[in-house]
């Protein structure tokens, strides 16, 4: 298998709407690429521009190097894994599986022994003569994506197919698809999710989407630390972004001035603080921030605090207090100068998307140009 997707500035609309706004991006063989982004973003159109059930109004779909844009589904070399599960509920669970392999006219005597490698691979052997009845929703989920195994695809897609799952199943099933990436180190997954825990967990790159566009592209320690755009950075882990302003002498938070790396913005310019809750500790030190308490809340292992900073919002997750603030107490917080990160004014939600390593602007194999999807 050589696997790699590649899009090229790839556009598809209904009607005068556009889904789909010149989406440029390239998955390495072997690598799990997430699609990120809220519902209506792109991110299924594009997952199934890749599979070949949407033709683009525009551009083209490599897979392997090869371009497969005008090629049906079964042409593709892939397997594909949805929510729904999609299994048939006369059928038992290795005729499930051998389901595709009939369908693309695999050797009658090759079929029993690709149905056992699936089954073993992804945990399900004990099950083959069950009915999808009789099993759980994470087994049924297991039996798809054994089904998409079996047929031994150069590219996996898998669409949110962990969100009919609670939050237990979700999570083994994560630890599972990790599994699976490193046991089968060639084949491409293309990952779409609005979850953002699963794309940090599962990715080696994340793209980030929202209104048919490719916002920002990069590892998820890129984005999580280093986002370069305001919806980045609220999408990706949630964030407080702050006004702030730019000045020789430092950055300034309404008249407190904060010690934080200028970076490109220049003085005079407003910009935008993005500071992660986590990072927030509590009491004097540097970048102090004195604030009014707005509202409390326990969550176990940590309470979440709203302050109020004279009109602005601050929200700071802290490890669980014994003795939490009360409403309307004024308190101190701080945060350390690498912690935070400052976004010039211009880098929003239309600037065009991170070049990562091995991107060219024209869209090479492995990166994401200025589309969207």
């Amino acid at each position: 298998m050589s696997g790699g997707i590649r899009f090229e500035n790839v556009s598809v609309a209904y009607g005068a709407t556009t889904v789909l706004d010149r989406f440029d991006l390239g998955v390495e063989p072997g690598e799990v690429m997430a699609l990120l982004g809220p519902s209506g973003s792109g991110k299924t159109t594009a997952l199934r521009t890749v599979a070949g059930f949407v033709h683009p109004a525009a551009g083209r779909v490599r897979i392997g190097g090869r371009d497969v844009t005008g090629l049906p589904p079964y042409r593709r070399g892939i397997g594909m894994v949805v929510q729904q599960y999609a299994l048939f509920p006369h059928l038992r669970v290795e005729e499930n599986v051998a389901f595709g392999l009939r369908a693309r006219r695999a050797p009658r005597r090759e079929i029993p022994g690709r149905v056992a490698e699936a089954l073993e691979l992804t945990g399900m052997a004990a099950y083959a003569r069950r009915h999808p009845r009789e099993l759980s929703g994470g087994q049924q989920q297991r039996v798809a994506l054994a089904r998409a195994l079996a047929i031994r695809p150069e590219v996996l897609l898998l669409d949110e197919p962990l969100s009919a799952l609670d939050a237990r199943l979700r999570s083994g099933m994560l630890a599972e698809l990790a599994r699976l990436h490193r046991e089968l180190p060639k084949m491409s997954m293309l990952y779409v999710t609005h979850d953002q825990v699963e794309a940090l967990t599962l990715a080696d790159r994340i793209a980030v989407m929202d209104k048919a566009r490719l916002r920002e592209v990069g590892t998820p320690q890129e984005l999580y630390r280093r986002p370069r755009t305001e919806f980045t950075a609220s999408f990706v882990g949630g964030a407080n972004l702050l006004p702030v302003t730019v000045t020789e002498g430092g950055i300034l938070l309404g008249t407190t001035r904060l010690d934080v790396e200028r970076g490109e913005s220049a003085p005079g310019a407003g910009a935008t603080l993005c500071l992660r809750p986590h990072l927030i500790g509590l009491g004097e030190g540097p970048n102090s921030l004195a604030g009014t308490v707005r509202e409390v809340q326990w969550r176990g292992a940590t309470h979440r605090l709203h302050l109020d900073l004279g009109g602005r919002t601050l929200t700071a997750d802290l490890p669980e207090l014994r003795t939490p603030p009360a409403l309307g107490e004024r308190i101190t917080v701080h945060f350390a100068p690498g912690d935070a990160v400052l976004l010039p004014a211009g880098i929003g939600a239309d600037a065009n998307p991170r070049t990562a390593p091995g991107t060219s602007p024209q869209g090479a194999l492995t990166g994401a140009g200025r589309a969207d999807g």
